[in-house]
C-alpha cells in the first residue's frame, strides 16, 4: 500500500462525512427555488478547495450560477491540468418515488442514496480528495492545477461558452480531467475516448384554421396528423439509414482499429435488448449495436401529438400537428448543417394542404473524440490498471457533454474523461446512490494519475 492510499484509508470516515455534507445541499439548477443552494453548494466547493490547499480560489459570475475557479501553481516549468467538475444535481421528481430523502443521504449495503451521490458530487469529490493527499504528504501536488467546477451542467451549461470565452487564459492548461461521468459496466475500469453531438428541432404542421368535422370536411382536406407522419416516414429507410440528403456528409468512418476497440468491450446483447424489454436490435444496416450507439449519428422522434387524445372517439380533422426531433451527432457532423438538412428535406417532403413551421432549440453541440494515442490514456489506463487489477477498455457515450466539444473548441486543448460513476447508479432517478467501492478506488486511481503525469512521457 502506497503512503497515499494510507492516508485515504486513514481519513476514510472524516472524508465520507465531508461528502455527506456536500450532498445535503438542494443544489437543483434547474429550480429557480434552489437557486441560493446552488451558490451555497458553490461555497461548500471553493471552502473545500481551499481546505485542501489551494491557494487561489474564486467564485466567478456568469450569467446564471457561479462557477468554482481554483488555482496550484507549483512550478512553471510543470504541465498543468484543469479539474472539470460540476456541483449542481437534476430535480428529484417523482419524490414519492425515493426509499428516503432525496437530500438527506444514507449510508446502506456499502453504497450512499443522495440526489447527486454519483452525478457528479461523488466524482467530482473522490478527485479533490486525490489533491488532498497528495497535498497534505508532499505538500503540494505533482503538477500545476487547475479547477473549474460548474453549476449548470444539468442544464446544459448555458453560460459555459460565454465564460470560456471570458477566462480562457486563464483556464489554459495541457488538458483537462474531468470528474464527471463513469464506467460502461460495473465496477470494471474503462475509459471514454468520445461523446455524441445533439441538435434538436420541433416541427408544427398547419392545416385548416380551426378543427373541422370528419365527416363533413373528410376527404377533401389534408389532416395535419398524416401530413405528418408522410413527412416523418420519409426520413428513414425501413432498414433504419436516415434518408436526409446531406444528412451523413461530414460523418467521420470508422476505422479498423476503432471498430476493433469496440469490439473488444465486454457486452451482452441479447441482455442488453432483454433489460430494455425488446426482442431484437434495429438500426443503421452495416453496424454492431455498440456502434450504432456510440459511433454512428441519429435522428429520432421523441414526441409526436395533435388531435384528439381523450377517451373514446371524437370525429375531428385536427388543425394542426406537432412533433419533436433530437439527433445525435458524430465527428465531423456540424449541428447548424445537420438542421439545414433536415429542414431542406422537411420542407421538400411536406404534402399539398398544409404548412410547416420549424423552430431550432438552443444546446446544439458537436461529437467530441480524442486521439487514442494521446499520451495521458496510457497513464490513466495504467492508474486503472494498478487499482483495478484488471486491463481498462476504451469506450464511448451515445449521450452528449456539452462542455468537451467547447473545451476543445474554445481553450484548444484535450478532455479526458477519467471518472467513477457506474451504469446502475441511477443517476437522474430517484434512488441515485454511488458506491464507497468507488469512492476508495476512483481517489486511488486519481492520485496514480496525478503522479504520473509529473513523469513527463
Amino acid at each position: 500500500m502506497s503512503k497515499y492510499d494510507a492516508y485515504l484509508e486513514q481519513h476514510r470516515a472524516t472524508h465520507v462525512q465531508q461528502l455527506l455534507d456536500f450532498l445535503r445541499i438542494p443544489s437543483v439548477s434547474a429550480l429557480p427555488r434552489h437557486k441560493d443552494d446552488v451558490r451555497r453548494a458553490a461555497q461548500w466547493a471553493a471552502d473545500h478547495l481551499r481546505a485542501i490547499g489551494v491557494p487561489k480560489v474564486e467564485i466567478l459570475e456568469t450569467g446564471g450560477h457561479p462557477i468554482v475557479y481554483g488555482e496550484w501553481t507549483v512550478d512553471a516549468n510543470k504541465p498543468t491540468y484543469l479539474i472539470y467538475g460540476h456541483f449542481d444535481v437534476q430535480p428529484v421528481d417523482p419524490e414519492h418515488l425515493w426509499e428516503n430523502p432525496p437530500f438527506e443521504p444514507v449510508i446502506k449495503d456499502g453504497r450512499i442514496y443522495a440526489r447527486g451521490a454519483a452525478d457528479d458530487k461523488g466524482c467530482l469529490f473522490l478527485a479533490l480528495k486525490a489533491v488532498e493527499a497528495i497535498a497534505a504528504l508532499d505538500g503540494k501536488p505533482p503538477v500545476n492545477l487547475k479547477f473549474m467546477l460548474e453549476g449548470e451542467e444539468e442544464i446544459g451549461s448555458p453560460n459555459l461558452p460565454a465564460f470560456l470565452e471570458r477566462e480562457k487564459e486563464r483556464l489554459r492548461a495541457d488538458a483537462v480531467l474531468c470528474a464527471d461521468g463513469g464506467f460502461y459496466l460495473p465496477q470494471k475500469p474503462d475509459i471514454t475516448i468520445g461523446s455524441r453531438g445533439i441538435c434538436a428541432m420541433q416541427i408544427d404542421v398547419q392545416g385548416p384554421k380551426g378543427d373541422l368535422h370528419s365527416g363533413a370536411y373528410g376527404g377533401a382536406i389534408q389532416n395535419p396528423i398524416h401530413a405528418l407522419a408522410a413527412i416523418l416516414a420519409s426520413m428513414r429507410s425501413p432498414e433504419g439509414k436516415i434518408l436526409v440528403k446531406g444528412f451523413y456528409d461530414g460523418v467521420r468512418p470508422l476505422t479498423d482499429e476503432e471498430r476493433a476497440d469496440i469490439a473488444r468491450v465486454p457486452f451482452d446483447e441479447k441482455e442488453f435488448f432483454e433489460r430494455v424489454g425488446v426482442s431484437e436490435g434495429f438500426g443503421e444496416p452495416g453496424y454492431s449495436t455498440l456502434e450504432r450507439l456510440w459511433a454512428r449519428p441519429t435522428l429520432e422522434v421523441n414526441g409526436i401529438w395533435g388531435g384528439f387524445q381523450g377517451e373514446g372517439t371524437k370525429t375531428v380533422l385536427p388543425a394542426e400537428a406537432h412533433a419533436k426531433i433530437t439527433c445525435r451527432l458524430v465527428p465531423d457532423q456540424d449541428p447548424e448543417q445537420v438542421l439545414d438538412a433536415i429542414e431542406a428535406h422537411i420542407r421538400a417532403n411536406t404534402p399539398p394542404g398544409v404548412t410547416v413551421r420549424i423552430t431550432r432549440f438552443p444546446g446544439s453541440a458537436p461529437a467530441y473524440l480524442m486521439s487514442r494515442d494521446h499520451p495521458i490514456l496510457a497513464k490513466a489506463a495504467q492508474a486503472l490498471r494498478e487499482v483495478y487489477g484488471e486491463e481498462p477498455v476504451f469506450t464511448r457515450t451515445g449521450g452528449t457533454l456539452p462542455v468537451a466539444a467547447m473545451v476543445k473548441s474554445i481553450l484548444k486543448t484535450d478532455f479526458i474523461f477519467f471518472s467513477f460513476g457506474d451504469p446502475d447508479n441511477q443517476v437522474h432517478a430517484p434512488n441515485e446512490f454511488f458506491r464507497l467501492e468507488s469512492l476508495d478506488k476512483g481517489a486511488r486511481a486519481y492520485v496514480r494519475l496525478l503522479l504520473s503525469l509529473a513523469a513527463g512521457n
